[in-house]
């Protein structure tokens, strides 16, 4: 647990993910007792994911995001009328989550590194085919997820039409804090959406700004979405989906025509900050080098199996 005298350190044996399953009464409960051990600054640790989530779901909920990356990747104008029937996720890989201040070194075979600027809702209870009432009742608390994006690995797996996999599941940031619901209840809109301010920089120089209240669907209707026919667990991640104006540099390229700004490289630092959360800052290396994928073969024309 984080105050401004530094960080304290949860009662023995519990987890943040404990915590989440046993609802937010009982974590606030264990914070308070948190608060009597004494304090470590902040500056003295390495800050690891805020839990280990069973799963971790990434929405595309930002119009804005998903007209300027398009645009970007096929080179089409608009938002397909699909993307505005029910909100889209997928599944990334909840074993390749990186601390608030970690690097992030570029994946194999990628030439094309970019980030995305999101929110990430944290579940604290199990349910199924909830309502978006009984859904927003169920999160937890919230954090910042930057869900980094080899694009030129993604643009060759979505001609497949099975979503991106090798572009995405390589590095996912997640922090710097879990920001419990209640201390983000004020920023709720008369919409239901947070009205957060979101900033991503590269290098000190900001390239993206948003509002996480400019998200197509709010929270609770992602998060029953989610659990359509089916079961959200305590501790899955939802995320937002990358924001518009700059979210990420995809949507820049596909607006201005050009990789301008370039793909990151070893050296560069993405720093996000969302207000009421926090800031991430990690800093790009290199990555290992492996030999080429082999491409597949050709079928065989065979009927019969040879003699």
């Amino acid at each position: 647990m984080v105050s401004d005298a530094g960080l304290h350190l949860l009662p023995e044996g519990v987890t943040i993910l404990e915590l989440a399953r046993s609802g937010l009464p009982a974590a606030l409960e264990a914070g308070a007792e948190a608060q009597n051990a004494t304090a470590v600054p902040v500056e003295s640790v390495r800050l690891l994911p805020p839990l280990d989530p069973p799963t971790v779901r990434d929405f595309v909920a930002f119009e804005e995001h998903v007209e300027g990356v398009r645009k970007s990747i096929d080179g089409e104008s608009g938002v397909v009328p699909e993307w505005y029937q029910a909100p889209t996720f997928y599944f990334t890989n909840p074993y390749a989550l990186v601390g608030a201040h970690d690097d992030v070194p570029i994946p194999p075979d990628c030439q094309a590194l970019d980030f995305e600027l999101e929110v990430a809702a944290v579940v604290g209870r199990d349910g199924r085919s909830l309502t978006p009432e009984q859904a927003r009742e169920a999160i937890f608390g919230y954090t910042i997820l930057n869900d980094w994006s080899a694009r030129d690995l993604q643009a060759r797996e979505m001609k497949v039409s099975l979503g991106p996999a090798k572009g995405k599941d390589f590095a996912s940031t997640l922090g710097p804090w879990l920001v419990t619901a209640d201390e983000l209840e004020p920023y709720h809109d008369v919409d239901g959406f947070l009205a957060l301010d979101m900033r991503v920089a590269v290098n000190g120089t900001e390239v993206g700004q948003d509002l996480l209240s400019n998200m197509g669907w709010p929270f609770d209707e992602l998060i029953a979405y989610a659990a359509r026919g089916t079961w959200v667990r305590a501790g899955d991640v939802l995320g937002s989906g990358t924001c518009g104006n700059g979210g990420c540099l995809a949507e820049l390229w596909g607006r201005h025509g050009e990789r301008t700004p370039p793909p990151l490289h070893p050296g560069d630092v993405v720093e996000m900050t969302v207000e009421g959360i926090g800031t991430t800052r990690n800093r790009i290396v290199p990555g290992v080098e492996l030999p080429p994928v082999r491409p597949a073969r050709q079928r065989p024309r065979l009927r019969k199996r040879p003699a």
